[in-house]
């Protein structure tokens, strides 16, 4: 693939990958502040108690064996309809194994109402598994425009009629339709948009080549799941659905950018990276500058949701979901290093070392799991500020094996990560002064982002750092088209 071919697909994968999720972000933030204010924290919590079952079961459906496709140069059709009908078929287990255990799973909670909840959502899993097939050709080609339209239009309508609902006084319900008819606008769009005739023909001579590089992805993929959402059934288990609803909420702001970042991250790095596994040289030098470009946007990004959480949970969601805003405020240091951990597994999937994904991911469980035990008895503030401290050890670990294998490990992040630091702590200072000289909420949530941006990029631009001449780049050849 040629460098400029390679620039400029990777170009148009992120921004249409930005697209997609500021699009599809920005809309189920609104949607979720209008139903917040609506609904209540123990609405949220009763379906954030369900969210482990449907993220295990999500995984199960891809068992790996699309990033598999990706990652394989010589694919077939006959690959394509392999994991098509292993993915449906895996999918309608998964529902019937959740529809049949949703006395247990009420029982567990002690939560009744829980029962039909979990006979309905999970019809949303059967849903996405008739698309991974058509998603995963566009990942292949780089090409997210498609991506994009399909879920911005089924965020929009779901969450029109989530808010109708809610306003009828549909409770947790909304919520659980919203994320039905998310799954069943998506598909029709994908059908409807991606050419792709529909085989039914399964080869075990393909499943066996496929699921063995996707098996890995998949035990990692369980655990990764497992373990973002042990938190919800520990809160949910040990305390009630009304604290889980505050988590969740705070939550759902930490991932907004950490998360989105992540996701476009995962999408687009994947495949960029499997294109150059033979170009060792080139392959790094993609890798380190892709981890310099994620800590400029995310670390000063999310310092400043910590500064500015109290107007922002207060303002937006009402004063009914304050005690959220202490989690929040933890959670965003929790989430800042998640996008770059993305990027180094990411690139051992890319030069098929899945086994090396696992063993690393499952080298973290001891620590989570230690964290959990220590803090729970402390209460859910404890339990976060135990996930801030797993998430900084967790970068190290993730950044261990790409560290050995292209020598670019923890500590060059770190040292290349030193200028973003230096602007972002500088920020950071200025703006617990403006906070301590300002009391209004609607000030330190318009004018404070703006101070707080112009003082980070002018302190970069002292640095002369290389990230600012590429946002220029970028944003200049997208002006002349």
């Amino acid at each position: 693939m040629a460098e400029t071919s390679l620039r400029s697909k990777a170009t148009k994968g992120v921004f249409w990958g930005t697209i997609d999720k500021i699009f599809m972000t920005g809309g189920q933030l609104i949607i979720g502040i209008i139903l917040a204010r609506i609904l209540t924290p123990h609405d949220f919590g009763l379906v954030g108690m369900l969210s482990i079952f449907i993220a295990v079961s999500q995984t199960f459906i891809d068992s790996g064996m699309g990033s598999g496709l990706i990652q394989k140069t010589d694919r077939s059709d006959i690959d394509f309809s392999t994991v098509f009908v292993f993915n449906f078929l895996i999918s309608l287990l998964f529902y019937l194994i959740l529809f049949f255990s949703a006395p247990l799973i009420a029982t567990f909670y002690e939560t009744p109402r829980l029962e039909g909840i979990v006979r309905i959502l999970p019809l949303c899993i059967v849903i996405d598994s008739l698309t991974i097939v058509q998603q995963t050709k566009l990942k292949i080609a780089i090409d997210f425009k498609i991506i994009a339209k399909a879920n911005v239009f089924s965020v929009f309508i779901s969450g029109v009629c989530a808010i109708f609902l809610a306003y009828t006084g549909w409770g947790v319900w909304a919520l659980v339709i919203q994320r039905l008819i998310r799954s069943i606008m998506t598909t029709i769009l994908i059908w409807f948009l991606v050419k792709w005739r529909l085989s039914l023909a399964f080869s075990w001579k393909s499943f066996k080549n496929l699921f063995g590089f996707g098996s890995k992805l998949l035990l990692t993929g369980i655990y990764a799941q497992t373990f973002n959402n042990v938190y919800n059934i520990v809160i949910g288990k040990a305390y009630s659905a009304e604290q889980l609803g505050f988590y969740t909420r705070a939550k759902t702001f930490a991932e907004l950018t950490s998360g989105t970042v992540s996701s476009i991250l995962h999408q687009v790095t994947y495949p960029i990276l499997a294109s150059l596994q033979n170009d060792k040289e080139r392959m790094v030098s993609v890798y380190s500058r892709l981890i310099r470009m994620t800590s400029f946007f995310v670390l000063p990004t999310m310092t400043m949701l910590a500064f500015f959480s109290d107007p922002l949970i207060r303002l937006l969601l009402t004063d009914k979901w304050a005690p959220a805003i202490v989690l929040l405020q933890w959670m965003s240091f929790a989430r800042i290093f998640y996008p770059i951990s993305v990027i180094n597994m990411n690139i051992l999937n890319a030069v098929g070392r899945s086994d090396l994904f696992l063993k690393v991911d499952l080298s973290k469980s001891p620590i989570v799991i230690l964290a959990l035990i220590i803090t729970i008895p402390l209460g859910i503030k404890a339990i976060v500020i135990g996930h801030v401290i797993t998430s900084f050890i967790s970068f190290f670990i993730n950044a261990y094996m790409p560290g050995k294998m292209f020598g670019y490990g923890a500590i060059k992040q770190l040292k290349d990560m030193i200028p973003i630091f230096i602007a972002t702590a500088i920020m950071g200072v200025i703006l617990i002064g403006f906070n301590l000289v300002t009391s209004n909420h609607w000030i330190k949530l318009t004018i404070g982002p703006l101070i707080g941006l112009l003082i980070y990029l002018s302190i970069c631009y002292f640095f002369k750092l290389e990230e600012l001449k590429e946002i220029k780049s970028i944003l200049l050849k997208y002006k002349r088209h």
